[in-house]
């Protein structure tokens, strides 16, 4: 970490508990018989990248996922199973995070939803009694609101011209390769945090300063 000024985190799996696959089991359940197909952790069809750089609406969303689901089938029943990858935000993590920024300028680069932006907050809320994971950071970025999402040059690059960040002194954190790649591409440093390590790992007390 020497020279590193600046920290850009990754969300799922790397601060917030992730389980795609819980996702899958409750759409198939809910009768959507090839949601792998149209998402999972290293692919998404059209409609859930438009979710996630803003293009659709979450009511959009919903309607479009009811073609895909039996009648019967309600608005909440799908959220609740879009949801269902969300675990918790394990306290060490967090408290983690407050070190940091004792040291360093530490931002949040996710991509991710309007509805899943709603379910984690309220989640960080009912758990720990926090209202918005913003809390943590400098400035928190959501591929929903910025209309760009990993590995998009242009995700990272908002990031850093926003801030007025230089790529020499700052250091990027994803567990996916793709998105690890994609932060090289504009010249960030980069950790690939690969499971089952997690940032507790890496920043131990005495790298931390």
């Amino acid at each position: 970490m020497k020279g590193i000024k600046n920290i850009i985190f990754d969300l799922g799996g790397v601060i917030l508990n992730i389980n795609y696959q819980l996702t899958n089991d409750a759409f198939v359940n809910l009768g959507v018989k090839n949601f792998s197909e149209l998402y999972n952790q290293f692919h998404a069809s059209n409609l859930f990248n438009d979710l996630e750089t803003g293009h659709i609406s979450p009511d959009a969303f919903l309607a479009e996922m009811h073609r895909h689901v039996p009648e019967g089938v309600t608005d909440a029943d799908i959220t609740a199973a879009w949801n269902a990858m969300l675990l918790d935000f394990p306290l060490q993590r967090l408290q983690l995070l407050q070190q940091l920024r004792q040291h360093y300028n530490l931002y949040l680069l996710s991509n991710t939803n309007a509805i899943h932006l709603e379910a984690f907050n309220q989640l960080l809320q009912e758990s720990r009694g926090i209202p918005s994971l913003s809390t943590f950071f400098d400035k928190a970025y959501y591929s929903h609101l910025m209309g760009y999402r990993k590995p998009d040059a242009a995700c990272y690059q908002v990031v850093l011209d926003e801030n007025g960040l230089q790529p020499s002194e700052t250091v990027f954190i994803d567990d996916l390769l793709q998105n690890i790649e994609g932060a090289k591409a504009v010249g960030l440093h980069t950790i690939h945090l690969k499971a089952p390590k997690t940032i507790l790992d890496i920043f131990r007390p005495q790298n931390v300063a």
